[in-house]
């Protein structure tokens, strides 16, 4: 199968997306999930071998997990397409309208961006979550997904453009690529996909960005912080961070350094290090932060405490400055000390990948000058990382993070897949009245509707 055509067929056929009504767009989602419904059985079939295939292969079970697509991920996807319908329309929205002159009027209309390549992991609970965006958004799409589910994947898609197709959209709105070698085939079509939203490793992310001219729009890596500061209530600090760790720590939005306030140091690292380790958290850290933690050892602290933490200086790392870049994914925990807010701002401005990081303060000044000076895409205060997630900012799920800063930011929903138009109505004006002094401008904004 040659890319470039389908690419082009696709190209040809945006303009048409881009035009359908919303009612089309929302009637396709239906279809989607009553497809679902319909076509439980082939799924959950095609999911099973999937799973068998990358057991024999070594998978591991953590992973396989991920790939898992059962009846209650089934009712999330059905339950995401409802809610995605129920969203306002992003395509046609009036940013402004402005009168340059009587007569002549700019208007400023949000359009979709066109034709958008997909290149997202295994999980295939992502296949429906970025075709349904896409096609709500009016956009055509080539989707690939991993490897590990491609049964899985073939099955859905099959479903999901035999939906689209139903409801009136054009035939080449949609498109599956399956082959690796295809992804390299699609990176070279600068001239007709608009954009490339990969979701996956920091690794694949950074290939993707490194060997195409096409624009990108994604993460190479989730650095997300944590900062304890000195006013931090510890009752509440623990379990966000417990949170932010350990309730899928394979996620980008996962913390992977946690900055403690040297000024509570003594008492909040024994609590906080004994409850990671408790959790199976393995600790890396400072110097400095492992002499305090065996100075807890020689203290009063309990039995119970003691051990976890003894446990943790055992597989113990000192951590050199550098060594604060690196993205675990897994039950791993970096932690440093700082002397205050603005030492803890500089670390992740210069350490961290601009995902989401949070402050834990019941100090609303030094919060607020956090929240204000934290170079990131998400900067949360008194809550876990983990909230960094489309669905639950309420897009109706997401195509991935973005922590550019170009177009979109974070998550990635509706919005962030739509661009705007300008759109120019007069009556045989031209620009030689102007530059003459015959006419002039008086610029007034008109209202919007």
């Amino acid at each position: 199968m040659n890319i470039r055509e389908e690419v082009r067929r696709m190209k040809q056929a945006a303009p048409e997306m881009a035009a359908s009504p919303v009612e089309m767009r929302n009637r396709a989602l239906e279809r989607m999930a009553a497809a679902l419904r319909e076509h439980r059985e082939d799924i959950l079939a095609a999911n099973a071998a999937d799973l068998a295939a990358a057991e024999s292969a070594g998978v591991p079970q953590a992973v396989r997990k991920r790939l898992r697509y059962d009846d209650s991920k089934m009712r999330d996807s059905a339950a995401g397409l409802r809610e995605l319908i129920q969203l306002p329309d992003p395509v046609g929205k009036v940013l402004l309208r402005r009168e340059l002159d009587k007569g002549l009027v700019l208007t400023k209309v949000t359009v979709p961006i066109g034709v958008i390549g997909v290149i997202f992991e295994a999980r295939p609970d992502a296949m429906v979550q970025v075709a349904s965006l896409c096609i709500k958004s009016g956009n055509c799409a080539i989707l690939k997904g991993g490897k590990e589910t491609a049964g899985t994947n073939r099955v859905l898609f099959s479903l999901i453009h035999q939906a689209a197709v139903e409801a009136g959209l054009p035939e080449a709105a949609l498109f599956q690529a399956e082959a690796h070698s295809e992804i390299d085939e699609l990176l070279a079509c600068d001239d007709c996909v608009d954009l490339v939203i990969p979701r996956g490793s920091g690794k694949f992310v950074r290939y993707i960005m490194d060997h195409t001219k096409i624009p990108v729009m994604g993460h190479s890596s989730g650095i997300c912080h944590i900062y304890v500061d000195r006013e931090a209530d510890p009752d509440k600090a623990v379990p966000v961070i417990l949170d932010a760790k350990t309730q899928y720590p394979a996620a980008c939005n996962a913390v992977e350094t946690l900055l403690i306030d040297r000024g509570i140091a003594e008492s909040f690292l024994p609590r906080i290090v004994s409850q990671l380790a408790a959790a199976g958290v393995a600790i890396h850290g400072t110097e400095e932060v492992e002499i305090l933690l065996r100075r807890a050892l020689e203290s009063g602290i309990g039995a119970a405490d003691r051990d976890l933490i003894g446990g943790a200086l055992q597989s113990y790392d000192v951590m050199q400055p550098e060594d604060f870049s690196r993205e675990y994914n897994d039950l791993d925990l970096s932690i440093r000390l700082v002397d205050g807010v603005r030492e803890a701002v500089e670390h992740i401005n210069r350490y961290g990948s601009h995902h989401t990081d949070s402050i834990l303060t019941e100090n609303a000044e030094t919060a607020s000058y956090f929240q204000q000076m934290v170079d990131s895409a998400g900067v949360y205060w008194n809550c876990s990382t983990r909230f960094a997630d489309g669905y639950r900012y309420g897009f109706g799920a997401e195509v991935g993070i973005s922590t550019g800063k170009l177009h979109a930011r974070g998550p990635v929903g509706l919005d962030g897949l739509v661009t705007y138009q300008y759109r120019l109505t007069g009556n045989g004006d031209v620009v030689g009245d102007y530059a003459a002094g015959r006419k002039e401008f008086h610029h007034r904004d008109l209202p919007l509707a």
